[in-house]
């Protein structure tokens, strides 16, 4: 995938249309893949252990980034120490969101585990890049994970969903949690690199590969044999090829032009798929207030609506 440069806006292109190509409309394009994620992984036999499901994914999903993207060898082999200490944080980071993220959603269900990871997810990126680079959140990204956070509460403290799989255990959204934090932290540390001149193909493909070598114990540990039946082998490929592969070449090229917290903000569009998916395949029903708690939170996406040019902002 060729980087976005500013070359575009002088060469004609409306700059509107590039600031969309170049940010929003990729990350928005990721998150509509990722909404596929809950419901794929409900798909595979019994016998897989939910860390296993995700984690084979990103195995496969993390080699076919590192070996597409353009410069990841030279990024792993001639960076200085701090950055590779860097990537080293990023792919852990990256190794354990599959190993949250599948469990949540198999105790707390599709919808709900996806909405608590992503609605908190804002607020973790936020909350790291204040910390990091000392830049205070803008008034609309305010508002707008507010709204997502209001969304969330509605959605986990409103009736049980009817006929879900299984029931919302507290494990299930502290598990949601921790995934939550761990994309805020990847996403911050993807935008940090890729800002300062890396290609987001390197980047994506370094930190993936690691965190796929990283879970690789996971999927030998707990069993193979499902990979070897049909449905597995399907749900594998499917996270593989569309949830990492394909969403995250196009969440990486987003990332030069978006800031990671408005990313991770714009990433909510995944629960609204994720949940018609979980109706519509999966057998979930979720009652009035559930579908409540998804209205605001497409409110506070219209709230941080596209495009928006990042504007520099002193540091305190």
């Amino acid at each position: 995938m060729p980087e976005h440069t500013s070359s575009t806006a002088s060469n004609g292109t409306n700059p509107t249309l590039s600031r969309l190509t170049g940010g929003p409309l990729p990350i928005l394009g990721a998150a509509v893949l990722w909404g596929t994620t809950g419901t794929a992984s409900s798909f595979a036999p019994d016998s897989a252990h939910p860390a296993a499901i995700g984690s084979a994914g990103l195995v496969l999903g993390g080699i076919l980034l590192f070996l597409t993207g353009r410069g990841s060898s030279a990024l792993l082999t001639r960076s200085d120490g701090r950055t590779r200490a860097i990537l080293l944080l990023g792919a852990v980071a990256v190794a354990g969101y599959p190993l949250s993220f599948y469990p949540a959603v198999a105790h707390a269900g599709v919808a709900v585990g996806t909405v608590i990871t992503l609605g908190s997810a804002p607020v973790f990126a936020g909350l790291l890049a204040w910390r990091l680079e000392r830049v205070r959140p803008d008034r609309r990204w305010t508002v707008a994970t507010v709204a997502a956070v209001i969304g969330c509460a509605v959605l986990v403290l409103g009736p049980d969903p009817v006929g879900s799989p299984t029931p919302v255990r507290p494990s299930g959204v502290f598990l949601a949690l921790v995934a939550g934090f761990s994309y805020a932290l990847y996403t911050i540390i993807a935008e940090r690199l890729i800002r300062g001149g890396r290609t987001s193909g390197a980047v994506m493909g370094t930190m993936f590969a690691g965190g796929g070598i990283l879970v690789l114990p996971v999927v030998v540990t707990t069993g193979t044999a499902w990979l070897a039946t049909v449905e597995g082998a399907l749900v594998a490929l499917h996270l593989a090829l569309f949830t990492v592969f394909l969403a995250y070449r196009l969440f990486g090229h987003g990332l030069r032009h978006t800031s990671a917290s408005t990313a991770t903000t714009l990433s909510l569009a995944e629960p609204a798929v994720a949940t018609v998916l979980g109706v519509a395949l999966v057998g979930e029903r979720l009652p009035w207030a559930s579908w409540s708690g998804l209205v605001v939170l497409a409110l506070g996406l219209a709230v941080l609506k596209a495009p928006s040019g990042r504007k520099p902002r002193s540091r305190r």
